[in-house]
């Protein structure tokens, strides 16, 4: 028997951001704040650092130019949302959570550690939560 060899296809490590898709991710990101009841340092902070006077631009509407990393950030904050809605069935419950201490965090709450402001932050968190509901 002779084998065959395979043919084989380049890996996609994930699709970009595209430009539409980053500034529904803002929209969208603008109202996850709202419902977490983050004040405004505590948003700029889990968006990387923006300026303050780009993050009231963002509430009024206003979405300028998004970077890479700032798409990455939004991305995380979304499959946390997303975590939580399958955690939770009533949305405030979820909503509350990220404030709450938690003993798997040494007492800290998910918002503490997310507030640390590293970008891993958030990926750490939202790889617990899927790890929590069982995703892969």
């Amino acid at each position: 028997m002779q084998l065959q060899s395979i043919v084989t296809t380049p890996a996609t490590v994930g699709s970009a951001i595209s430009d539409e898709e980053a500034g529904a991710l803002a929209r969208t990101t603008v109202n996850l704040f709202k419902a977490w009841n983050l004040t405004d340092f505590e948003a700029c902070v889990l968006l990387g650092g923006i300026s303050a006077r780009t993050w009231a631009r963002w509430k009024e509407g206003g979405i300028g130019r998004i970077d890479r990393d700032l798409r990455t950030r939004m991305a995380h904050l979304m499959g946390i949302h997303k975590g939580l809605r399958y955690l939770f069935t009533e949305p405030a419950r979820g909503y509350a959570w990220i404030r709450k201490p938690n003993a798997t965090f040494g007492g800290q709450s998910a918002l503490d550690l997310m507030l640390r402001g590293d970008i891993a932050d958030l990926a750490a968190m939202r790889e617990w939560l899927d790890a929590e509901r069982g995703a892969w």
